[in-house]
């Protein structure tokens, strides 16, 4: 006989529902949120599993990648699919009836998986997210400074960073003082990592693209035959329009932004570098000040961005370097 599971994970404990190939339910239990008890009450039903579900979340990568290394079949289900075929199927939201709806899930085959990534790319992308968080604070703290001193009358201007404590004499700057040491720290963690990347290397090659675009689209992409075409990575990262059609009514809207945020924030970043800051010509460059010119600006660096997107991903399982010349415009995937 084939089970199919369903785990609700919170952090204390995850609601664990197993059903067999029919849909009965066979086990209705909690357990703490420890990879080793949950494996062990799964087991201790059966062996045979077809699928076992859990939703995307934050304790996902770490759950699933511990109870796949247990030798169970586990499925990491996208989260607004799993809330509407939940809500769907109930009337009260329960984590008891999160797990059944799961497992039923499971049993059927009515789910959309999503990614999980390498523990490479998971580290890649905490050495990110901590760097970034340092940079906000930091920025934060700066403007806190400026805002305390213009109550009396006291304008910093603008100066350089390494200038910015010579004007101000405040406790604050202590703060100021560690938190930028802490943020060279990453930084200088940041540049040894793609250094040492030759996927982050190539990646660079590509005009606009810097040390933290490359590091940021090496984590998010993390395995890049997962996408069976380049032009999908567009579509990954939420830079593709939305499109609206029922009966009569046909159109297309705004970029989705559904994909992963950070990614795309630095993708348009480097698409804005690439078309308003002076550089060495390229044709990714002549393209988008063509449509620059029939849409404007923003539209023109939000197309650059998803072709850009879809151009490192060709490159990186090409294996090749960014080709600068007129001529290789015609073999360069299309984004849609």
């Amino acid at each position: 006989m084939t089970y199919f599971g369903g785990l609700d994970v919170s952090v204390k404990e995850t609601a664990v529902c197993v059903v067999d190939d029919a849909g009965k339910i066979v086990c209705e239990q909690k357990v703490p949120t420890e990879p080793g008890d949950i494996v062990t009450l799964l087991f201790s039903i059966g062996e045979d599993y077809g699928r076992i579900g859990i939703e995307a979340g934050p304790l996902s990568q770490w759950l699933v990648n511990e109870l796949t290394a247990a030798g169970l079949p586990m499925v990491c289900v996208e989260t607004r699919h799993m809330k509407a075929l939940l809500t769907a199927q109930q009337i009260n939201k329960s984590d008891r009836n999160d797990a059944r709806g799961i497992a039923q899930m499971m049993r059927v085959g009515l789910f959309k998986p999503v990614h999980v990534k390498t523990q490479f790319a998971q580290e890649q992308r905490m050495l990110l997210t901590s760097r970034k968080l340092l940079q906000r604070k930091l920025l934060d703290v700066e403007c806190d400074l400026r805002g305390t001193l213009r109550n009396f009358g006291l304008k910093v201007g603008v100066v350089a960073t390494g200038k910015f404590e010579a004007r101000i004499l405040e406790p604050l700057l202590v703060v100021r003082r560690v938190m930028r040491q802490q943020f060279i720290v990453l930084d200088k963690m940041l540049l040894d990592t793609v250094r040492h990347d030759p996927v982050c290397r190539r990646l660079m090659t590509a005009p606009g693209v810097g040390v933290v675009v490359a590091l940021t689209y090496r984590a998010t992409v993390d395995q890049p035959q997962r996408f069976v075409h380049s032009r999908a990575v567009g579509v990954h990262v939420g830079l593709t329009p939305r499109r609206y059609q029922s009966g009569e009514i046909d159109y297309d809207g705004s970029v989705s932004k559904s994909g992963d945020t950070m990614l795309r924030t630095m993708l348009y970043e480097a698409a804005q570098s690439l078309l308003v800051h002076p550089g060495k010509w390229s044709w990714l460059k002549a393209w988008g000040l063509r449509v620059a010119q029939r849409r404007g600006m923003r539209r023109a660096i939000v197309a650059v961005a998803r072709r850009l997107a879809v151009v490192l991903h060709r490159m990186w399982v090409d294996d090749t370097e960014f080709r600068w010349s007129n001529t290789t415009t015609a073999v360069v995937p299309q984004a849609v």
